[in-house]
């Protein structure tokens, strides 16, 4: 095989995620030979305080004109903790930042999303490039916007069937030949964690709670029969659907106990996802629910196929990984997004670059 000269990339993806449970920093390294390669650096999440949550959690409900105040408030704190970052942990090379936001807005069927965090002033702030806000184009080509990770599955984690993530909503992606499936399966955090918030925890750890607790048939049922799961990819999930479905199916269970609506929802969650695993044989399992140990007993009984858990780095920061690893791919002009995952007009390199001193807040 001809020799061809290694390029390499260092960048931070910033991401934080719909259970609102910190922002994930991650420095990596890419290298570009024959095929791609990467070596996680450094990496850290930074917890939200309880501020912080309950601004990102309201969010939904601002009006437009609050919303803008919160959106520069949010970009300023995001790139005070890039600089923190950076100097917890003495980074000197560094080619740019890329970074998700944070979802307040996902109605792609209505051509429309919304992350803040995406604003010029963060690339002012850092004196680096900064990659953001990825979503929007995709769904101005008429796609879901969503999920965007597929690129670093193909490229980065070429080696599994698929790639799953235990994140506020559960996604996977499914390699079949040269050609890529992704989509939402179900929400899975975003509840899990509201339903532990009425025991006085941040979360349910390792799905204790939830072991305690019996099966509610008739939530159960009514869970198993939302539309959403009848739909065929492309198709993607946003805190607006968790509302108008979730949030008010359980509101009719309020005489229950936490713990037996934490087991019925893990039920629930394990069954859609093993659903969508039957017909591979190993997936890379990623994500804050990796570490809920029950929900990851109960996908093992409902499916034959492999769960692979990787090291600890892989698990809290793949995406993070793989939005600078987007950003990366779009400082080079190349495609990033798959028409074939989330259903736009055609494939495309999706994402805002910002550099610094060249735009004005």
């Amino acid at each position: 095989m001809k020799k061809v000269k290694s390029q390499n990339y260092f960048f931070i993806g910033a991401m934080s995620g719909t259970s609102i449970d910190g922002l994930d920093l991650v420095y990596v390294k890419f290298t570009k030979a024959h095929t791609w390669d990467f070596k996680v650096l450094a990496s850290k999440t930074y917890n939200y305080n309880s501020n912080w949550v309950n601004k990102l959690r309201n969010a939904i409900n601002l009006s437009s004109k609050v919303l803008v105040q919160l959106d520069i408030e949010y970009s300023s704190f995001l790139a005070d903790q890039i600089l923190t970052f950076i100097e917890d942990f003495k980074i000197d090379k560094l080619d740019g930042v890329g970074s998700h936001g944070h979802t307040v807005f996902h109605r792609p069927d209505e051509g429309f999303t919304y992350q803040i965090g995406n604003l010029p002033l963060i690339a002012n702030k850092i004196k680096k490039p900064l990659i953001c806000d990825f979503r929007a184009q995709d769904v101005l080509l008429g796609g879901q916007g969503a999920p965007l990770v597929p690129i670093g599955d193909k490229y980065l984690f070429k080696d599994y069937d698929g790639c799953l993530n235990l994140g506020g909503f559960s996604n996977i992606t499914i390699k079949k030949g040269t050609n890529l499936i992704a989509y939402d399966i179900c929400a899975l955090n975003t509840i899990l964690n509201l339903l532990a918030n009425q025991l006085n925890l941040d979360y349910d750890d390792g799905g204790k709670e939830a072991k305690k607790g019996k099966l509610i048939d008739n939530l159960y049922h009514e869970l198993e029969h939302l539309p959403f799961y009848k739909l065929k990819p492309p198709k993607s999930l946003g805190i607006e659907w968790v509302k108008q479905n979730l949030q008010i199916i359980l509101k009719k269970y309020l005489d229950k106990s936490v713990n037996d609506l934490l087991f019925t929802y893990t039920t629930h969650s394990a069954n859609q996802i093993a659903k969508n695993l039957n017909n591979i044989s190993s997936v890379l399992v990623t994500g804050g629910g990796t570490y809920n140990s029950f929900l990851i007993s109960k996908i093992r009984q409902m499916t034959n196929c492999e769960i692979i858990i990787p090291n600890t780095d892989i698990v809290n920061n793949k995406e993070a990984i793989i939005f600078a690893f987007l950003s990366v791919l779009k400082i080079r002009g190349e495609v990033n997004c798959f028409a074939s995952v989330t259903g736009s007009k055609h494939d495309h390199s999706c994402g805002k670059i910002f550099f610094p001193n060249s735009i004005i807040d």
